[in-house]
């Protein structure tokens, strides 16, 4: 291989901030010597996160062995993921009065057919579901851990305790027809609106003026474009999506 120098589209002080983090955990683990300084290991990650290359041609471009770059961002992505807000911590400050949106995703994978349990018939194709908890304007709170793409939206959002948590604390939640059912203060649009009475179809257009900002939180996680077509195992997809949501956060701090 031979490497050439590149840019990558993130502000120099986040590279620094999670370099930092990096250095952190080196400290913590009393790590004498490593290939690459803790900004490079850092850049390295996003880099890879940013363009979706294949290891081997980021490795090469900093020197290292595929292997090496693979631990290096498999640490960094470990140290970042620590750093995303859990459900309860996400949902902290909110009450009655409140709304958020809730919506799913699916990080699609390159996984082969016999997955089975990773194909979404909605989407006919192989992913992961993800679902978010996104402000009012669409800045999100929190990002669930991954399960296999043939789960459903509602089954996901239950089993991630979402629809509990919100109802404990009397948030409403505007969501699109895949909740349906949900109960609880979820408030979905009405089905065959265009045969219902005339207040029904204004009551789904202003439901979908309100939700319609969810999607954005899903708009910039897929900024990142490993997210866009996953290669690595479905098993580090969680992490992946909550180190990138810490990425978004530093992001939003600055």
């Amino acid at each position: 291989m031979v490497p050439y120098r590149a840019t990558v589209d993130v502000p120099h002080e986040l590279v620094e901030h999670v370099s930092w983090l990096i250095y952190a955990r080196r400290c913590e683990r009393r790590t004498r010597w490593r290939k690459l300084s803790c900004f490079k290991q850092a850049l390295l990650t996003l880099v890879h996160l940013r363009k979706n290359e294949t290891l081997p041609a980021p490795a090469a471009g900093f020197g290292v062995s595929t292997a090496t770059a693979r631990r290096y961002v498999d640490e960094t992505l470990d140290v970042l993921a620590a750093w995303a807000p859990g459900l309860h911590e996400a949902l902290a400050g909110l009450g009655e009065g409140d709304f958020v949106i809730v919506d799913g995703t699916l990080i699609a994978t390159d996984r082969i057919h016999a997955d089975e349990p990773c194909y979404s018939q909605k989407h006919k194709q192989h992913g992961m579901n993800v679902q978010v908890i996104a402000r009012p304007d669409g800045t999100p709170l929190w990002f669930s851990r991954a399960t296999p793409g043939r789960t459903h939206d509602l089954t996901a959002a239950r089993a991630h305790g979402i629809i509990q948590a919100c109802r404990t604390r009397q948030i409403l939640i505007p969501a699109d027809c895949a909740y349906q059912g949900a109960g609880a203060t979820v408030r979905t649009p009405y089905k065959n609106h265009r045969e219902q009475p005339a207040h029904y179809q204004q009551f789904n257009h202003d439901h979908a003026r309100l939700r319609a900002p969810g999607e954005r939180a899903f708009a910039q996680l897929k900024s990142w474009r490993l997210l866009r077509r996953a290669r690595c195992s479905t098993r580090r997809i969680g992490t992946i999506v909550q180190a990138i949501h810490t990425l978004m956060t530093c992001s939003y701090s600055r």
